[in-house]
């Protein structure tokens, strides 16, 4: 499979610095994805469970592109911009993976964006 860059409208547009996600090697690697809806250009929520589902209606959009879907997601990074809002997306990560979740790792955001409390990255099947 050659490398392959995705796009899709229906999730936020990354900066010219990365692509959305690429589809290589039999999976699809998800770039960091924040919470930024993709009409409007804007982050979505003021608290961490929406800001958590937007970033996973992004993530489901960029695989549908991909031709994949989160049932296929192997594994997930999480970055937040604080530790305290933890328990706040594990809430929410809950109601769209209820069982057998995919791998997961966390981190701490190393830069304050105005308003971003959370940004995702993943990797699916393809």
């Amino acid at each position: 499979m050659a490398r392959q860059i995705v796009f899709t409208p229906k999730a936020a547009k990354p900066p010219p610095t990365y692509s959305q996600a690429v589809k290589a090697a039999g999976l699809v690697f998800v770039s960091g994805t924040s919470p930024t809806d993709a009409t409007t250009g804007t982050i979505t929520g003021t608290t961490i469970q929406e800001q958590t589902r937007q970033c996973l209606f992004n993530i489901q959009a960029i695989l549908e592109a991909a031709g994949s879907s989160l049932d296929k997601l192997v594994s997930v990074t999480v970055v937040l911009a604080e530790e305290d809002d933890f328990p706040g997306m594990n809430e929410e990560w809950l109601k769209w993976f209820p069982s057998n979740p995919p791998a997961r790792q966390g981190a701490k955001l190393p830069a304050r964006i105005p308003g971003l409390k959370v940004s995702i990255a993943a990797i699916a099947e393809a």
